[in-house]
Order: structure tokens, then C-alpha cells, then sequence
């Protein structure tokens, strides 16, 4: 018996994007991403292991080297679209938030549950790691573009922010495709 259940809910890749390493957070936008087992080469968040940063300090010493489960940042452009209006702005470029993919057509995205897979037609296969939490460096790249916008990312972004994932099947993606989501097949957590 599967212990994943493929739901009637798929997303479009509408944005991809590519996060130099060694730069900003800023993505540089494109058609089309080979992802491997380490993520998109050349990315700044690929590879098998990363070192922990603050999302994980109360389990890890800063700096300690743990599996790289944020390899990608994927977004719902439903959702930007609500942050962009809660900003302000009349749209919400993903380059600025350092996204890889953006979606269209999931729901209530950002609490897609933890160990989904998002499976694309080339075979790739993305597995969900947990809601990516507001920070302040988007807001530092809106505001370098968007003087006067950039504090207030982070409170319009609360509960939109997308997701973390990490690539479980290796396999291309490009704009147009569609992801088709999978969920565990268990009852919510209840103690």
C-alpha cells in the first residue's frame, strides 16, 4: 500500500529562478533547471549537506553540518500575489526572494504537509520539507528596487512564504510543466 496519496492537486510552474552561489539572494529568472541529487549546480543552496543556520539552533550549534533539505524555495504565485497587495505593490517579483519555482493552482500552499512530493512529467520529484518562515533578506532586496517597501515583507509574507524542498528524483523542470502533489497517507499528529 503507497504511503503517499496523489491528491487532484497540481501546480504550473509559472517562474523558475537560479540564486547565483556566492552572491546576493537574488534569482537570476529562467526557462528551464536540471536538478540533481545536490539540487541546481552552480545554486547558492545546493549540495547534500549544508551547514545549520538559526531556523535550527534550539538542535545545532550554528555552523554544524547537517542534510540540505532546503535545496529549493518553491512559491505559490497565488500567495504572492496576496503579499504584494498587502504590501502595497502592484506585483511581487520571486528573483527578490531568492525563489527557485513558483506555482500556480495549489491552495493554502505554504502548509502543503511536510514529506509531500511534488512530482513533475520529466519524473523529478521534490520532496516538502516545512514552511520557509519569513526573513529579512527578501526584504533587503525588495528595498533595494522598491525604496520604502522592503520592512514590510516580513509581516505581509507571515503564512505565504512557501515552502522548502529537497530533490528526492533528479529530472528537469520548466516553465509550463506541472507539478502534481502527493501527501503522506496518515491522520494528522494528535497527542
Amino acid at each position: 500500500m503507497p504511503v503517499l496519496k496523489e491528491t487532484h492537486y497540481s501546480g504550473e510552474i509559472v517562474w523558475l529562478g537560479h540564486v547565483p552561489s556566492g552572491g546576493t539572494l537574488k534569482a537570476d529568472a529562467t526557462d528551464h533547471l536540471t536538478l540533481g541529487f545536490a539540487g541546481v549546480p552552480g545554486e547558492r543552496h545546493e549540495g547534500a549537506n549544508r551547514a545549520s543556520c538559526v531556523r535550527v539552533r534550539n538542535l545545532y550549534a550554528e555552523g554544524t553540518e547537517i542534510r540540505n533539505v532546503r535545496q529549493l524555495t518553491i512559491l505559490s504565485q497565488e500567495e504572492l500575489d496576496a503579499v504584494a497587495g498587502d504590501m502595497g505593490l502592484e506585483a511581487l517579483d520571486p528573483a527578490l526572494l531568492g525563489a527557485t519555482v513558483v506555482v500556480k493552482g495549489i491552495p493554502d500552499f505554504t502548509f502543503v504537509p511536510p514529506a509531500s512530493r511534488l512530482q513533475g512529467p520529466s519524473g523529478v520529484t521534490l520532496t516538502v520539507d516545512m514552511e520557509n518562515r519569513p526573513c529579512v533578506l527578501p526584504g533587503r532586496e525588495i528595498e533595494a528596487t522598491s525604496p520604502g517597501y522592503g520592512a514590510s515583507f516580513k509581516p505581509a509574507a507571515k503564512n505565504r512564504r512557501g515552502i522548502t524542498a529537497w530533490v528526492e528524483r533528479p529530472g528537469g523542470l520548466a516553465v509550463g510543466d506541472r507539478l502534481q502533489l502527493f501527501i503522506p497517507d496518515q491522520r494528522a499528529w494528535a497527542p
